[in-house]
C-alpha cells in the first residue's frame, strides 16, 4: 500500500478506535496525530489523576502511553493487542501538566511488533518511557 493510502487508512483506523474508546475519552485524551506504525496522544493532568503525593498517578501516565500504543499498533488496520510492555517514570508530572505520548514503530514482522512510547510534558521532560511488544489477531478494524 502507497504511502497517500497507508496514511489515509490509518486516520480512518484512528477515528474509528477513538469512536469506540470510552477509558481514554473520558480521561481527556485526545489524539493528536496517527499513522503508520506510529500515533500522539495527549491530555492534562486534572486533580483526579493525583496520587497521596500530588503527583499524576503513575497509571494514569500509563494509560496515556498504552492509548498511544494501541493506536500506533492497530494503524495498519489488522486487529492488535498488547502482549507485554514495561515502564519507566523518570520524572513526576503535576495537576495541569499537559503530557504527550509518542509511539513509533520499532519493529514488526509476522504478528509481532515492538514499539516505544516516551511522555513528555510541556517543558520537553520525558515523564514516561515505555515499550510494548503487539500481537496481530485475526480480523481487521473497519
Amino acid at each position: 500500500m502507497g504511502g497517500e493510502q497507508a496514511q489515509g487508512l490509518a486516520e480512518a483506523v484512528g477515528k474509528a478506535i477513538y469512536q469506540k474508546d470510552h477509558a481514554v475519552r473520558a480521561m481527556g485524551i485526545v489524539l493528536e496525530d496517527i499513522g503508520p506504525g506510529r500515533a500522539r496522544m495527549a491530555m492534562v493532568v486534572r486533580r483526579d489523576m493525583l496520587n497521596s503525593h500530588q503527583t499524576c498517578h503513575g497509571g494514569a501516565t500509563f494509560t496515556l502511553a498504552d492509548a498511544c500504543f494501541g493506536y500506533a499498533c492497530n494503524s495498519y488496520n489488522h486487529v492488535t493487542v498488547g502482549a507485554s510492555c514495561d515502564i519507566n517514570y523518570p520524572t513526576p508530572a503535576h495537576e495541569g501538566d499537559r503530557l504527550t505520548a509518542v509511539a513509533e514503530e520499532r519493529h514488526r514482522k509476522g504478528r509481532g511488533g515492538v514499539y516505544d512510547v516516551t511522555v513528555t510534558n510541556q517543558k520537553g521532560e520525558v515523564v514516561a518511557l515505555f515499550r510494548g511488544h503487539s500481537r496481530r489477531l485475526d480480523g481487521t478494524l473497519i
